[in-house]
């Protein structure tokens, strides 16, 4: 007998989320950014190859323009400019 024993179990809280959502985890978009690193590459371990992705993410980091037209959208929230 199997955990279930309706065809159909109801499951409170349950919101469909679609399979590609940039706008509820703008991360998504980065990905392609930091992947350029170890595409077409070939490593001789994982440490290498994490090696030139963290490289990539600092690039990244020292060019908040480039994450922001991948990240921010028109409706995003800004962060207020401290005095």
């Amino acid at each position: 007998m199997g955990w279930h024993v309706s065809g159909r179990p109801e499951v409170p809280g349950l919101v469909f989320l679609p399979p590609y959502s940039p706008e509820q985890q703008p991360v998504e978009r980065v990905w392609p950014l930091v992947t350029k690193a170890v595409a077409n590459r070939h490593f001789q371990d994982l440490e290498e190859m994490m090696e030139a992705v963290a490289e990539q993410c600092q690039v990244l980091e020292g060019n908040p323009g480039t994450l922001g037209r991948h990240t921010l959208f028109h409706w995003w929230p800004r962060a207020k400019a401290s005095a």
